[in-house]
C-alpha cells in the first residue's frame, strides 16, 4: 500500500510524457508562452532558425486531407542549435546529424497551453536533453 501510495505521488510530480515527448503545462496564454520560449533560446546565445507555425498549417489544410477536427487553437515549433552541444554529441557520433536542428513546441488548446519537445535517445544525446528540458521549464516558469 505505501510503494502504491509513493508511485502514485511520484507520478503526479512528472511531466507530462508521451511518445516519446516531454510536456510542460503554464500559465502563459500562447502568445506570453511563445515569447517565453524565444527568450529562453536567445538569452542562452543560441539562434532561431526557423518558427514552423504548425497550428496555421493544420488549420489551413483540415478540410484539404479530409481532417475532422481542430487539433489546436495555435501551435508553434522553434527550431534552433548549439554548437557547442552539437558538436559535443556529434564527435561522439557522427550520426547525431540526424537530431539537429533541435524544436521545442507550444500548443495551445482551449484553456490549456503547453511547451515540450521530443525526447533524445540514451547516450550522447542527454546532452541535448537536458539543454532542452532546461529551456522547457524555465519558459513554462519552473
Amino acid at each position: 500500500m505505501r510503494l502504491l501510495l509513493s508511485a502514485a505521488l511520484t507520478a503526479l510530480a512528472l511531466p507530462a510524457l508521451a511518445a516519446d515527448v516531454t510536456m510542460y503545462s503554464t500559465d502563459d496564454d500562447f502568445e506570453g508562452a511563445t515569447f517565453a520560449v524565444e527568450s529562453a533560446i536567445v538569452d542562452r546565445g543560441l539562434v532561431i532558425d526557423y518558427v514552423s507555425h504548425v497550428g496555421e498549417m493544420l488549420a489551413r489544410t483540415k478540410g484539404d486531407v479530409g481532417g475532422t477536427m481542430d487539433l489546436y487553437d495555435e501551435a508553434d515549433v522553434f527550431l534552433f542549435c548549439s554548437s557547442t552541444v552539437s558538436r559535443s554529441v556529434m564527435e561522439q557520433d557522427p550520426t547525431n546529424i540526424a537530431f539537429c536542428p533541435y524544436g521545442i513546441f507550444v500548443t495551445h488548446k482551449g484553456d490549456e497551453v503547453m511547451i515540450g519537445y521530443r525526447n533524445m535517445p540514451e547516450g550522447p544525446m542527454q546532452e541535448v536533453q537536458a539543454l532542452l528540458d532546461e529551456i522547457a521549464k524555465e519558459a513554462a516558469g519552473m
